[in-house]
């Protein structure tokens, strides 16, 4: 069996796999492989493994060496480079008044082509600065055209968490988010509250929705009585990470019981039609929120 390495070419950026070609990298190693637009300075991201031949086919390309001294120093070359030719095109759109907004720029590692990329609201005629950008630079030149989630993975920033935002660290992929996943963790939906810096659904709603979907199949509507210890009470809360259901004696006790330990009479429907759950914390008499659109 073939064995691949992934390499990187940003932080957070999608993954490439190469023929490691008898090197010995782990992630972290700095290397120079084969690109779409020449040849590229990446970074290894996932460690050597042995793939399915059909996996990849013939198309994998081999690594062609480690990155030399003389790499870093080029490369942190093309940064400079990179930057002269961002204000270089920023000058020009102004220039050209073009309804356009660069985002950010790939400059190739052997300087052979420059990629720009921008957002716009609609399609922009840059066939122009396409030609002005080219005479100044001395270089081939890309424009791509990008969607509001690209442009904050490539800018990054601060999540609602506090932390870096997912995309830009480590996510290389962008995967379908939906209202459901939100309803089905029982979230404010608030556009507000529930939408990335981007302005979409956050990505981070799809990482425990799976939990919640298995703990909503067999977890108690709020309200069923059930017995704990051979006392009565009802089920009045859940922590669904932890797996539990929060049950109220009729002391007016509260004790957190481990979902497959609840011993209820209660019913074995699924959730649906059963009404939503009341978020974690919530008062008791406090009513659940109303469901709202699937799409904001």
């Amino acid at each position: 069996m073939p064995k691949v390495v992934g390499v990187s070419f940003r932080p957070g950026g999608k993954v490439y796999y190469y023929d490691p070609e008898g090197l010995t990298l782990v992630p972290g190693n700095e290397v120079i492989v084969p690109a779409s637009r020449g040849v590229g300075f990446g970074r290894v991201v996932s460690p050597i493994r042995e793939a399915d031949g059909s996996e990849f086919g013939e198309s994998l390309k081999k690594i062609m060496r480690r990155a030399t001294p003389r790499d870093r120093e080029r490369q942190k070359e093309n940064m400079v480079r990179k930057e002269e030719a961002y204000r270089t095109a920023r000058r020009l759109i102004t220039q050209h008044k073009l309804p356009m907004k660069l985002v950010d720029v790939d400059y190739v590692f052997d300087g052979s082509s420059i990629v720009f990329y921008f957002t716009a609201e609609g399609r922009v005629d840059f066939r122009e600065l396409v030609k002005d950008l080219a005479s100044t630079l001395k270089a081939r030149i890309e424009l791509r055209q990008v969607g509001v989630r690209d442009e904050a993975k490539m800018v990054g920033g601060l999540g609602p968490c506090g932390r870096d935002l997912c995309c830009s660290l480590f996510l290389s992929d962008f995967n379908p988010v939906s209202i459901k996943m939100a309803k089905e963790q029982d979230l404010p939906l608030n556009p507000a509250k529930i939408s990335g810096i981007c302005g979409r659904l956050m990505c981070c709603l799809k990482y425990e929705v799976e939990a919640y979907e298995q703990f909503n199949q067999s977890a108690p509507a709020l309200g069923t009585e059930t017995q704990v210890e051979g006392e009565p009470g009802r089920v009045v809360g859940y922590h669904v990470p932890r797996g539990l259901v929060t049950v109220e004696l009729e002391n007016g006790r509260r004790v957190d019981v481990p979902l497959d330990d609840i011993a209820t009479s209660r019913d074995s429907r699924s959730r649906k039609g059963r009404g939503r759950r009341r978020p974690q914390g919530a008062p008791p008499g406090e009513p659940p929120p109303q469901e709202g659109p699937d799409s904001f």
